[in-house]
């Protein structure tokens, strides 16, 4: 298993061959969905499929549109106006209505077809946009300055956590496609999140086999495993993580398990929503 990393050092090459194959997955997988499918409730309270559908199209769109603002600036190395991820997603709670409203406008009297070429458009912008971008700058997203890397991993488990979502809300077909490398990139996003907002070293978070990390404050463990350990899956973490999925069903089910003091993280949870 691997720490979460952040900062410098995440590879924009791989990110966004993570974010093509993912979001490929996404339109190949609405290309065979059943029309009627399309205008009913989505698992998502508030969200048709289509809007849902329209929304995981705009998640490359918010990435074109900052890179069309152009860099803001480099890191070196004392650091730069850049946010971190935890930083950057902090603002996403308290503008949840101002996306879903986005989304739903952008959904609104758009047939299934309408829809895919909207998924095609923005996937082809955002080629574009990054085949003219070189290297790693800061750019000037929505919610603030971020690296073009750290955006990219927001983007990829956005899509992966969408793709959920579609599966959750047409279960009479099969899933989407999750594509390996943007899970996990999902799972080291969300535990590094978590991370920063509960620092500390007395419970470790396993997600095998992509991450282990230390998080909540207690007592300090100069060597050896924290007193309290919690394990899961990859995709229970990322259901926990988002809010899709409640702690004590996670446990009851057998998906979760966690021992030792401090090891109920639910007061940690969900670390984005």
């Amino acid at each position: 298993m691997s720490r979460p990393r952040a900062g410098p050092g995440r590879d924009v090459s791989s990110l966004r061959r993570q974010f093509d194959v993912q979001g490929a997955a996404i339109a190949d997988w609405l290309e065979v969905l059943p029309e009627a499918a399309w205008p009913a409730p989505s698992a998502l309270p508030g969200w048709t499929v289509t809007e849902l559908s329209m929304h995981t199209a705009q998640v490359a769109q918010a990435l074109t549109d900052a890179l069309a603002a152009g860099p803001v600036g480099t890191v070196g190395a004392r650091g730069s106006v850049a946010l971190d991820i935890a930083a950057y997603t902090a603002a996403w709670v308290n503008h949840a209505e101002e996306i879903a409203d986005r989304s739903r406008e952008a959904a609104r009297g758009l047939d299934p077809a309408a829809v895919l070429r909207q998924h095609a458009a923005d996937r082809a912008a955002l080629a574009a946009a990054l085949d003219a971008t070189p290297g790693d700058p800061v750019i000037a997203a929505r919610r603030g300055p971020i690296r073009l890397s750290a955006m990219l991993v927001t983007r990829v488990s956005e899509l992966v956590v969408h793709a959920t979502d579609l599966s959750r809300s047409v279960p009479s077909v099969p899933p989407v496609p999750l594509a390996a490398e943007a899970v996990a990139t999902s799972c080291r996003m969300l535990a590094e999140i978590l991370v920063a907002r509960a620092p500390g070293r007395s419970v470790e978070l396993r997600v095998p086999p992509h991450v282990a990390v230390q998080c909540v404050a207690g007592p300090q463990h100069t060597r050896g495993t924290p007193g309290a350990v919690v394990q899961t899956d990859p995709l229970t973490w990322i259901a926990l993580a988002t809010g899709r999925a409640a702690w004590s069903g996670a446990l009851a089910a057998g998906r979760l398990s966690a021992s030792g003091l401090r090891a109920d993280l639910s007061g940690y949870l969900p670390v984005l929503a």
